[in-house]
């Protein structure tokens, strides 16, 4: 995987959250324990996005396009 350096400022008590998380987990830098951080938040962002479109799904398209076919063999 090909990574890019980044350089952010924390609060004190973040930077003891992360380098506790690191010890306790196992996690081999400070890097990885932001990258697992930020991967939950994408994985949130991405849940909530997935929520917001399946309320734009209409649900008589479904029994509008569907061609009476339960069990279909091809």
């Amino acid at each position: 995987m090909q990574s890019e350096k980044l350089s952010i400022s924390l609060s004190p008590s973040l930077v003891r959250f992360v380098e506790n998380y690191k010890v306790t987990k196992g996690c081999k830098s400070r890097s990885q324990v932001i990258e697992k951080a930020l991967e939950l938040l994408q994985e949130t962002y991405l849940e909530e996005a997935y929520r917001e479109a399946s309320k734009e799904v209409d649900p008589d398209w479904e029994v509008t396009t569907a061609d009476g076919l339960s069990d279909e063999t091809w």
